[in-house]
């Protein structure tokens, strides 16, 4: 089950694990004035749930050295294995994935919606703007509504601007770990 994004919900899962701490002491101090508070508590309950469950996923979240070996683990992948694991991941997450050739290594198709996905420079150190205005060539091109780049090593400051400027999501750093998990 998936979340609304712009519900309640989707966007304190999407925050830091404090903020639906803070929301539910508000919901019980507030509720705790009209109702007993059992009932006070039973109101806030889904929101320390929520705090429970982002804690938990920050908890597990790879940070610092850990992170870092976690990238050099992806590093150290083929093309093959790499590839094979983005695949699982994104079919695991509901999307049909098919590979195709060019400046897209991916093409990534959920409720009708499809995205692009360029990961065969994964293991560059720093990404530059011309592997991304190859790839938001081939999704203007193909008709795609997004696109995604993944990488485990760095951008430059260009190739940023350049993602928020052509919508370009970058798979990087924990989200890229979380999302292939590398079991070397």
């Amino acid at each position: 089950m998936k979340l609304p994004e712009n519900s309640l919900f989707g966007i304190l899962m999407r925050a830091r694990w404090w903020v639906s701490a803070l929301v539910a002491l508000g919901v019980f101090a507030l509720a705790r004035l009209i109702l007993p508070e059992g009932l006070a508590l039973f109101a806030a309950l889904p929101f320390g749930v929520i705090a429970c469950v982002v804690a938990w996923r920050e908890i597990r979240r790879p940070r610092g050295a850990r992170l870092d070996r976690a990238l050099a683990e992806l590093r150290e992948m083929a093309w093959e294995e790499f590839a094979d694991a983005l695949q699982a991941a994104y079919r695991k997450a509901g999307y049909a994935v098919k590979r195709i050739e060019g400046a897209a290594d991916f093409e990534l198709e959920k409720s009708g919606q499809v995205a692009l996905l360029s990961a065969r420079r994964w293991k560059a150190a720093v990404t530059g703007v011309e592997p991304l205005r190859e790839l938001t060539a081939a999704r203007d091109g193909r008709g795609a509504g997004d696109c995604l780049y993944a990488s485990t090593g760095g951008m430059t400051d260009k190739a940023r601007a350049f993602c928020a400027e052509r919508k370009v999501k970058v798979v990087e750093g924990d989200e890229l770990v979380q999302l292939v998990r590398p079991t070397r």
